[in-house]
């Protein structure tokens, strides 16, 4: 699918835009991702240049380390608490959005369940999915 993806936080304080195309679209199970969605998963679109990313308005963030030891930084509107975006240190390039945070969630086209191996029996996510149990380092 072409054309614009744009979205933004809860209280309309955090826009972004962009008209690339994701790159991978994934339901992620590893624990900062429940932790953070306050359920099993959090689910992303992410896409190949942060430079290509538009976005208004200004964000707080918070790094956690990966199971690889890299750090990723989790962008939330510092207002309503709206989960936005993440980046990753040790791929500066992309960007990976959130994808309840879509002004239409329906563009959302998940292909994969990455940390699988954390997954719980009450989270149960599209079967014909990709099953990844573990991403690799980088």
């Amino acid at each position: 699918m072409t054309g614009t993806y744009a979205g933004g936080c809860a209280c309309g304080a955090i826009r972004y835009e962009t008209t690339s195309e994701p790159i991978f679209e994934n339901h992620c199970q590893c624990r900062e991702c429940q932790k953070r969605s306050g359920t099993g998963h959090s689910s992303y679109l992410t896409f190949p240049n942060r430079a290509d990313m538009v976005i208004c308005g200004d964000v707080s963030t918070w790094k956690v380390a990966g199971d690889s030891g890299n750090m990723k930084a989790h962008a939330f509107c510092p207002t309503c608490g709206t989960p936005v975006f993440l980046t990753f240190d040790a791929m500066p390039d992309l960007i990976a959005v959130h994808a309840a945070s879509l002004d239409d969630p329906g563009r959302f086209e998940p292909r994969v369940v990455t940390y699988a191996v954390r997954g719980h029996g009450w989270d149960t996510l599209d079967r014909s999915l990709r099953i990844v149990e573990r991403m690799a380092d980088g």
